[in-house]
């Protein structure tokens, strides 16, 4: 039976299933998803809805940006699926999207605190 066939790509010596190979779409999504997060003011706006659900001008406030700089940070967050609002009245209240978002937030959290090897 070829490689093919089976569906395993020979890499050093060892076969690896190829259904565990990310498709290169999958990939880009990743990135893009990643990328996003390499901003360390959208890390801080994440960090304080961890804790709790805000508005923008409290948003601003706790973490020292303008309420533009927020709502233009947001709005990339909300495109990349990691917050989500909802309307009370007047008001626009911002949360993390799912627990998956904060399990995110807290395992990076978490093994940047651990000591090196």
């Amino acid at each position: 039976m070829s490689n093919s066939e089976d569906k395993t790509v020979p890499v050093i010596g060892v076969d690896v299933p190829v259904e565990g190979i990310l498709s290169v779409e999958k990939a880009q999504r990743m990135a893009e998803f990643f990328g996003v997060l390499g901003d360390p003011n959208r890390w801080r706006i994440l960090s304080a809805l961890a804790l709790k659900e805000l508005r923008v001008g409290e948003l601003a406030e706790a973490v020292d940006m303008s309420e533009s700089a927020v709502s233009h940070q947001l709005r990339v967050l909300r495109t990349m699926r990691l917050v989500s609002y909802r309307k009370q009245g007047r008001s626009v209240y911002y949360c993390l999207k799912d627990d998956h978002i904060f399990n995110l937030y807290q395992e990076a959290s978490e093994h940047l605190d651990e000591p090196d090897d």
